[in-house]
C-alpha cells in the first residue's frame, strides 16, 4: 500500500485549519450548555412541570433540546425528575431530546454540515423524540411494567 505523504500532509493541514476555525463555536457551545444545565434545576423547583402529560412532555422536550448534554447525565437528571414527581413520558422526552436534539450546538452543526441539514435534523429529531417518549411509555403501560 502506497501512502502519498504530500497529500496526507495537505489534508492534515486543511483539517487542522477547519478545527481551529470551528474551535470558538465549540467552546461557546460548551459554555452555553454548562450554563443551561446549571440553571435547569432551579426551573424545576419553580414549578415548571405539573401541567398535564402533553404540556409537560412538550416542556421537557424543549428543555432537553436546549440543554443538550452527555447521555449519562440524562439518566441522572431523569431519575431526579421522576423522584420529584415529573411524569414518565415527560422524562422520556427530555432524555431523548437531551441526546438527539442540540439547539446549543446548532451554530457549529450548521457551519460544518450546512444550515438546512442542521435545522431539519433537529426538527425531525424533536418530533421523533416526542413520539418515542409516548410510544415507549404506552408500551410499558400496556405490558404492565409502568
Amino acid at each position: 500500500m502506497h501512502i502519498d505523504r504530500e497529500r496526507l500532509g495537505r489534508n492534515f493541514r486543511k483539517t487542522l485549519r477547519t478545527f481551529i476555525h470551528v474551535l470558538p463555536v465549540i467552546i461557546g457551545m460548551l459554555l452555553l450548555t454548562s450554563l443551561a444545565v446549571t440553571l435547569f434545576p432551579e426551573q424545576i423547583a419553580g414549578g415548571l412541570f405539573g401541567n398535564g402529560e402533553l404540556i409537560d412532555t412538550l416542556t421537557a422536550a424543549v428543555i432537553g433540546s436546549i440543554a443538550a448534554g452527555h447521555p449519562l447525565a440524562s439518566y441522572l437528571l431523569g431519575g431526579e425528575l421522576l423522584g420529584g414527581g415529573v411524569g414518565l413520558v415527560a422524562v422520556s422526552a427530555l432524555m431523548v431530546t437531551w441526546v438527539t436534539v442540540g439547539m446549543v450546538q446548532l451554530p457549529a452543526e450548521a457551519m460544518l454540515l450546512g444550515a438546512r441539514f442542521a435545522v431539519w435534523r433537529n426538527l425531525i429529531n424533536f418530533v421523533a423524540a416526542i413520539g418515542v417518549a409516548f410510544s415507549t411509555v404506552y408500551t410499558l403501560r400496556a405490558l404492565g411494567l409502568a
